[in-house]
């Protein structure tokens, strides 16, 4: 799970200009220009560590000479308490990175550790746990990579990658075909679909009913999402594609309102994959802090 360090600067490098603009001016107030001390990281809960990589990089764009020394790896599991990482160098450079470097690695350990919870969560199951494009702006890339870390899946990861039919695709082809009959609309526009791009891409649709789900399995795409369903109509969507013997051939992606409390429901009804847009979207980060170590002589 390597990342693309020169998309991973880019990244830094606007967020650092974002935080430090034209200067830390406290630390140019009340600090010698010279001074050297270290500095720890640490976890104050416990959660699953992500971002390790993104970390150094923010320290060394601010200052190459700063040396980064990580103690865990991404995907490790930390408890309250427990040394990440140590940072020795200028204090003007340590002080100029430390937020921007907590942000960064906050945020991708509170999705790793949310994502591996609920995979852990539904294991056993056969399911699937995907993210999907509910992302915060710009950092859709990083997101993406703590998901994976966390132990779940990328869907899509944008509009050029795949298609995904959805609820207002359906009703603006209805509209252009002047035609309310959700069976031939469905039918058509998975064939348009098809039709209109290359072969090795996925071609998927989202549903609202049975009804909806029995027509889209005629037309036969590669994932059929059942949008807001309860797990009793979910059995019998899974029990219709049974019966239509394209269980493997088409997947089920059920979508909608799924967390921790409600998500075995779920993943027992014989579903592929669960996305769940608050992986990404409403991240909780995981606490992390940043101590100077006081060095005498």
């Amino acid at each position: 799970m390597e990342l693309d360090k020169k998309r991973i600067d880019r990244i830094v490098r606007f967020a650092l200009k974002e935080d430090i603009w034209t200067g830390d001016i406290t630390s140019q107030a009340v600090l010698d220009r010279f001074l050297v001390a270290d500095a720890v990281i640490i976890a104050r809960e416990k959660g699953v560590i992500c971002g390790m990589g993104v970390v150094e990089r923010v320290f060394a764009s601010v200052d190459y000479c700063l040396k980064f020394k990580p103690m865990v790896s991404d995907g490790d599991n930390v408890n309250p308490g427990q040394e990440v990482a140590f940072i020795e160098g200028e204090a003007w450079s340590i002080l100029k990175a430390e937020r921007v470097a907590l942000n960064f690695l906050s945020m991708l350990s509170g999705t790793a550790t949310r994502t591996r919870s609920i995979v852990e969560m539904v294991k056993g199951t056969g399911v699937k746990i995907y993210d999907t494009r509910k992302t915060i702006p710009l950092h859709r890339y990083l997101q993406k990579y703590a998901v994976r870390v966390g132990g779940g899946y990328n869907h899509r990861q944008g509009l050029y990658d795949m298609v995904l039919i959805k609820d207002n695709h359906i009703k603006a082809f209805a509209m252009q075909k002047d035609n309310a009959d959700s069976e031939k609309v469905i039918k058509e526009i998975v064939h348009r679909a098809r039709k209109n791009v290359q072969s090795n891409i996925r071609v998927e649709i989202e549903v609202e009913t049975l009804a909806e789900c029995g027509y889209a399995l005629e037309a036969a795409p590669d994932v059929i999402m059942l949008d807001n369903m309860d797990p009793e109509t979910i059995r019998k969507a899974v029990e219709c594609r049974r019966e239509k013997d394209l269980e493997g051939k088409v997947l089920f992606e059920v979508s909608g309102g799924m967390n921790e409390a409600n998500i075995m429901g779920y993943a027992v009804t014989g579903v592929d994959m669960i996305s769940i847009g608050a992986l990404t979207g409403t991240v909780k980060g995981l606490d992390l802090s940043m101590e100077v170590v006081y060095r005498r002589g």
